[in-house]
């Protein structure tokens, strides 16, 4: 059990590093391409790669044809309205606070969890979220207390949180029936049906004007590999394991890395208050998780005092 519950939360971390570095791999690509155009292909290339993947290993799953308007519901919420909101939105803010703000997932999902699945709402969870919430607000605070993200930026980036949040809990009447694979397989291949239209009206035209650099087909490959096919497998194992509440709490890990990662990568400048916001993030994870840490601790308790009674 304690070996089954870590590994979770090691894919559960794992998740969260690859999402917090799109943010960066978004901004490099998108200095050659159009938003919509970075969807469209990270979508294609990470759906051929699932499918080569489950073709090669023979674990290719048929829909349900009484699951396909849920497999054409979840793919709407993300990767369709969730990208679009979130592609437009970094175009206009920096990324560590676009990562802020998809952060803010885990202080929606549980109400919305409660009323669709009626997944219980523990003391630790709000506890964990009061922290974090206040730690995402001093990473989005200057120095000088003015707000360091442009209005509109910040709104559409909130649709991208409320489709994440209407995933979530689409992804848990159909996570028990398929292999996390299948779901990202069908998610990111119907996905990028819906943006095909969008792509070839808007961006077709720029796209077949630039020619690709080394630097611009590495962000794509690892926008395609890491964040749109490894995260989203990780992330439904931990829905799976643990919900879908205490799985997206993990979402405030986001704007850590991506905030780290942004000052290593694009020279993005730091402050104090953005490492208070940091610590605080990290002991929000920890205070909401504290439940079932200490449950898994009394099981192996209970259990080693069984084995021991017995002998």
């Amino acid at each position: 059990m304690k070996f089954q519950i870590y590994k979770v939360y090691l894919f559960a971390v794992l998740s969260m590093l690859f999402w917090g570095l799109s943010f960066v791999w978004f901004k490099i690509a998108v200095k050659w391409y159009e938003p919509v155009t970075i969807i469209f292909l990270r979508l294609v290339l990470s759906g051929v790669l699932m499918l080569g993947f489950m073709f090669f290993t023979r674990s290719f799953q048929v829909i349900k044809r009484k699951h396909l308007r849920y497999f054409l519901l979840l793919s709407f919420t993300q990767p369709f309205m969730y990208f679009l909101g979130e592609s437009f939105g970094l175009k206009l803010v920096s990324p560590t606070v676009a990562s802020v703000v998809i952060a803010t997932i885990p202080l929606f999902t549980p109400f919305a969890a409660y009323y669709m699945v009626r997944e219980r709402i523990s003391m630790s969870i709000i506890v964990g979220l009061a922290f974090s919430f206040v730690g995402i607000l001093l990473m989005l605070i200057n120095p000088d207390l003015s707000l360091n993200a442009s209005p509109k930026g910040v709104l559409l980036l909130f649709v991208a949180v409320f489709a994440a949040v209407a995933y979530s809990v689409i992804i848990r009447k159909i996570s028990p029936e398929y292999k996390p694979v299948t779901i990202i397989t069908y998610q990111n291949l119907i996905g990028a049906v819906y943006f095909l239209p969008l792509f070839l009206i808007f961006d077709f035209q720029h796209f077949i004007t630039v020619k690709p650099t080394r630097e611009l087909v590495f962000a794509m490959l690892q926008l395609a590999v890491f964040a749109s096919t490894l995260a989203y497998v990780f992330y439904i194992i931990t829905i799976k394991q643990i919900g879908v509440i205490k799985a997206n709490i993990f979402t405030y890990l986001i704007p850590v890395f991506t905030g780290l990662l942004s000052f290593i990568i694009l020279d993005e400048k730091f402050t104090w208050l953005k490492i208070t916001g940091m610590m605080l993030v990290l002991c929000g994870i920890i205070v909401s998780q504290f439940q079932k840490i200490s449950q898994v601790m009394i099981n192996r308790s209970t259990r080693k005092r069984f084995e021991t009674n017995t002998l």
